[in-house]
């Protein structure tokens, strides 16, 4: 929903997800608002001007005049940072989470920064160096660590995978320093296409993880807590070197993607989702592949910011 201004009055324009439009068209009192969460992803808070000319009436008037989104029911694109309130006034910065492109497995590829998801074993490739990942003495350790690529065919064997990494992106606090705890992220919601892909455990024999959820347009939802999977939440150390933030550190979550049996098994998602490039394989030579591009979406459900990160299917056409 939205806050619209309109000569003064305050509107509410307000819309209901395809959940909320089939709960209230049943008209059996399900349809009853339990939770809510407000955003405030339009206003630049650096706007705040404490010179202005006019004096203190005037510091936040560019953010009051800052137009505000109106509403949609695309649940996938709505509220990169949720409101929270926190007691405590002393706070100068909020914590954030960021892809992580300093450790090697999980680096993605490119300036572009994306990762991309080998779907079958042709593509994934073998001893010959004929796909974009190559295994030697058909061992799981052998996997080149070409950089952003995964494979989805066979998660186990692939070394790369996809972190992202929580704390306080800024050099004005140490960053040997512990992170407050009211800041401190335990709780994750994944969320990606369930027509591509499933979310697996980035370690080398663990297996998928459960979906929390499945909504009308085929994202899932997946849940991920410090507490209860540590396959996937891991709390970070104070110096720990491998993360791009800058200040005190916090969690991390890390993960694997599997390739959908259809997008493994045929190419019609390809022909109707989407398009063809040219890549790079392991042998050097220039390969004509079938591609999918998508968004994986990482809540922090405590402190309520979200990441989204780009991910592209891949798949060698049959000749």
């Amino acid at each position: 929903m939205a806050f619209l201004d309109n000569s003064g009055d305050i509107i509410l324009d307000a819309v209901l997800t395809d959940a909320g439009r089939y709960r209230l068209a049943q008209g059996n009192g399900s349809f009853k608002i339990t939770k809510f969460a407000l955003g405030d992803d339009e206003i630049d808070y650096a706007s705040y001007n404490k010179n202005h000319p006019s004096g203190s009436a005037y510091y936040d008037l560019e953010i009051l005049q800052t137009p505000v989104l109106e509403a949609f029911t695309n649940n996938t694109s709505t509220m990169k940072s949720k409101l929270l309130s926190i007691p405590r006034t002393n706070l100068l910065y909020m914590p954030v989470i960021l892809q992580n492109t300093a450790e090697s497995p999980a680096a993605p590829s490119g300036s572009s920064e994306i990762h991309t998801v080998c779907c079958d074993s042709t593509t994934v490739g073998d001893t010959s160096g004929a796909g974009f990942l190559i295994q030697a003495n058909n061992t799981p350790a052998a996997y080149e660590l070409r950089k952003g690529i995964l494979n989805g065919f066979e998660p186990s064997k692939g070394e790369n995978f996809i972190r992202a990494d929580q704390g306080l992106n800024t050099n004005e606090i140490a960053a040997t320093s512990a992170i407050d705890a009211d800041l401190l992220e335990t709780q994750y919601i994944v969320e990606m296409d369930n027509r591509l892909g499933s979310v697996v455990t980035s370690e080398r024999d663990g297996g998928a993880a459960r979906v929390s959820f499945i909504d009308d347009d085929n994202i899932a939802s997946y849940y991920f807590s410090l507490a209860s999977d540590p396959g996937y939440v891991e709390q970070m150390n104070t110096n720990s070197p491998n993360s791009n933030l800058l200040g005190p550190k916090g969690t991390k979550i890390s993960f694997k993607i599997q390739a959908s049996t259809e997008l493994q098994t045929s190419t019609y998602l390809f022909e109707k989702l989407g398009s063809t490039t040219s890549m790079t394989k392991v042998d050097g030579i220039a390969q004509s592949v079938r591609y999918i591009d998508t968004m994986v979406k990482i809540t922090g459900a405590t402190t309520g910011y979200s990441l989204n990160l780009p991910v592209r299917f891949i798949k060698i056409p049959l000749v």
